[in-house]
């Protein structure tokens, strides 16, 4: 049975309930109003894009203009309004505009319409919470860019053994045209997933302002005892693409529920279609899933009466920040000691590289990908080399060497020799090889000491 409006006596006294934080179902009770009729003028009261103590201050014809009637509803002045909210919804995610410069232009062409900006907003929001899209106003093309994995997952087939394996869906949507990239990797590790976010941008062709991940955590890997959580690799890719990172926030789904809405469709347009393909590698899912994503963003849609692919290259492509030259490569980080011959060594490769003679003693950050290695202090960059995967070399910088500094006062080749040649024939012979083999004489000095001193111990024990 259709409900009847109420009084609006009654719909005041709703309003003052509310603003007391009183329940529905309290109010249903207090005011003897059925509690189906109080949850309908509460969904009408939050769509009206007014505060409540505002609502209060409006007069009686003003209240009753605000919250129609069916009957109200129905007139000459509605039957235009809903013509133009699909585009209504495209121009509110331009910059700068907003609702009450979307009225103005509809009372311009229309001067027997909705005259106050109160009622136009009621109806216009009525409308998209009834679409389910009130959230794409908080929405600029251009600006965020939403990340998160499915819960479900693919599954790939090794070919030798016939062994299952599942894979992870990769999903990223940008919010404001709702266009989608999809992918399948191996894992939710760094690794993966800072590959995922390189193949989104460039599937996108820009960058957005913003990047918003669901959980952060879901794309951690730690596994040795200075592995960096994500975050630090992320903010590093950031900076190399020049978008910032903004998790979606605790206790916000409406942070969550577009891409969230993205991973439901996915499941509908991608999963039921691969479903009863069997594959063997990686890329096979992947040529499967961009086929269907292709024709899930050229898909209509009809809230917007058009689609993904189009919003997204009408209106949000040009937004997007440029691509810089190159992709952005992985980094791996570790913490080392500045040895005491002015070396690190990056257990990784089991090899050393130079840092500026100064920072001997120093704990520093070592930065490094497949073709550099950068080392750090307090966030400043100390030296840096072009990696080397010799196991046991020593790359080395001659401006961080400093054979003539005080340091290095009594430690000459010279030195070493003759303490080898006090010990005996043998040892000299030794540290004469090791001091002709070593591309500059300060390498060989720390083996050459070690040497001596396990030679000096063992005299000294003889003579004991």
């Amino acid at each position: 049975m259709a409900q009847k409006p109420i009084e609006i006596m009654n719909l005041k006294q709703i309003i003052q309930l509310k603003i007391q934080g009183t329940s529905n179902r309290q109010i249903s009770d207090l005011l003897d109003i059925h509690r189906n009729t109080i949850n309908k003028y509460i969904r009408l009261i939050n769509a009206s894009d007014l505060v409540l103590t505002e609502l209060l201050e409006l007069d009686n014809a003003s209240l009753l203009e605000l919250f129609p009637t069916t009957d109200t509803i129905d007139d000459n002045r509605y039957e235009v309004l809903p013509g133009y909210f699909p585009q209504f919804v495209k121009e509110l995610s331009k910059v700068g505009c907003t609702k009450e410069k979307l009225w103005k232009r509809y009372i311009t062409h229309h001067t027997d319409g909705y005259n106050r900006s109160s009622q136009f907003n009621y109806h216009l929001n009525h409308w998209l919470r009834n679409k389910k899209v009130s959230g794409k106003l908080n929405h600029v093309y251009g600006e965020k860019l939403f990340v998160d994995y499915t819960g479900k997952k693919l599954q790939i087939t090794d070919k030798s053994t016939g062994e299952i394996i599942e894979v992870e869906v990769f999903v990223a949507i940008l919010p404001a045209s709702h266009y989608v990239y999809v992918e399948a990797t191996l894992s939710q590790q760094k690794e993966d997933f800072i590959s995922s976010i390189n193949n989104t941008i460039s599937f996108f062709g820009g960058v957005p302002k913003v990047i918003v991940p669901d959980n952060l955590k879901s794309a951690v890997t730690k596994s040795s005892k200075y592995e960096p959580i994500l975050n630090k690799t992320f903010k590093d890719q950031g900076q190399h693409y020049g978008f910032a990172i903004n998790p979606a926030r605790s206790y916000k789904p409406q942070d969550k529920a577009l891409v969230e809405g993205a991973v439901k469709l996915v499941y509908q347009r991608v999963f039921y279609e691969l479903s009863e393909q069997i594959f063997f590698s990686i890329k096979d899912p992947n040529k499967a899933i961009l086929e269907r994503v292709k024709e899930f963003n050229l898909h209509h849609m009809k809230t917007y009466d058009t689609s993904r692919f189009k919003l997204f290259n009408e209106y949000e492509k040009s937004k997007l920040q440029s691509l810089p030259n190159q992709k952005y490569e992985l980094k791996e980080y570790r913490i080392a000691t500045v040895q005491k011959m002015g070396y690190i060594y990056l257990s990784v490769d089991k090899n050393y590289y130079s840092v500026p003679y100064r920072y001997i003693g120093e704990k520093v950050e070592v930065q490094y990908n497949t073709e550099n290695i950068e080392i750090y202090i307090n966030n400043q960059r100390i030296a840096s080399h072009q990696r080397n995967y010799r196991k046991g070399y020593h790359t080395t910088n001659k401006d961080h060497l400093a054979s003539s500094h005080s340091f290095y006062s009594g430690w000459k080749p010279e030195y070493f020799l003759q303490q080898a040649n006090d010990i005996g024939e043998d040892v000299y012979q030794f540290v004469s090889k090791m001091m002709a083999q070593a591309e500059y004489p300060e390498i060989a000095y720390k083996s050459a000491l070690g040497v001596i001193q396990v030679f000096m111990t063992y005299k000294i024990i003889q003579v004991g």
